[in-house]
């Protein structure tokens, strides 16, 4: 969905008002005449394109695949392939690389909490942007726990458990948007803090006191995953339940 901003849809129906009034979205009063049969038709009489409408195009430009919260999206995705690379090189275990893993992986996290909020900010929400990044978000998180366990620095478990709920959430957050859309809560927003900060404390070489802390963090990370995971279920059901009933209710309406 490539979406336009408010101040620049009101730009071209607000600038044909009285002569020398500025536009509803800012931009300046028109210079020239309109056509009075077509006073919505964006463009003068004599062929030019209205400013409203060079507003309005500006906006729909900017909310193109190539904007800056995509661009963001994609670097991510290009980031897996080189973190792995990073994370695999010396045998996995050489200090050096890991912190060059860890600082792709960092940046990787850090673009994700700028994607979205550059989005809805900017009004730069694509049907791209919707698909890509909940897929880059799942394919970094992946690649770091799946490395993580094949290296032996993560049990096995630790990775089915988070990566079969975020899959299995994705999946139905699909499956009961007929219904509605389940919004994400704080705990859902605490549980990928918790997660990027433990896998990165992970993929870093750490020893010591930091091995000891870094372990009671995934710990919190796992109980945070799954405890959100079933209040993500339980606002499912009650959503498929409320959209049942409200479409029962509506066709006996129509019956009646």
């Amino acid at each position: 969905m490539t979406g336009v901003p408010a101040s620049a849809a009101g730009g071209s129906s607000g600038a044909h008002g009285a002569p020398g009034s500025a536009a509803t979205s800012g931009a300046a009063p028109d210079s020239g005449p309109r056509d009075s049969g077509s006073p919505d038709s964006g463009s003068h009489d004599d062929g030019r394109p209205a400013r409203g409408a060079k507003i309005a195009a500006a906006a729909v430009n900017q909310a193109s695949l190539w904007n800056v919260a995509n661009l963001l999206t994609m670097l991510r995705l290009v980031l897996v392939p080189g973190f792995v690379a990073l994370m695999l090189a010396g045998g996995g275990y050489d200090p050096a690389w890991r912190s060059l893993a860890w600082a792709a992986f960092a940046i990787a996290m850090i673009t994700d909490l700028f994607d979205g909020h550059l989005a809805r900010t900017y009004d730069l929400v694509t049907d791209f942007g919707k698909i890509a990044d909940p897929i880059a978000d799942k394919a970094i998180m992946g690649a770091a726990l799946i490395c993580l366990s094949g290296l032996g620095d993560l049990p096995w478990w630790v990775t089915i458990v988070i990566l079969a709920r975020e899959l299995g959430i994705t999946l139905m957050r699909f499956v009961v948007i007929r219904y509605g859309v389940i919004p994400a809560s704080r705990g859902g927003k605490l549980k990928t803090l918790t997660q990027g900060v433990a896998v990165g404390m992970y993929v870093l070489a750490l020893t010591g006191w930091l091995a000891t802390l870094r372990f009671w963090v995934m710990a919190a990370a796992v109980v945070l995953t799954v405890v959100t995971g079933l209040d993500y279920v339980r606002q499912a059901i009650v959503l498929r339940r409320q959209g049942i009933a409200e479409r029962a209710a509506a066709l006996e309406e129509t019956e009646a």
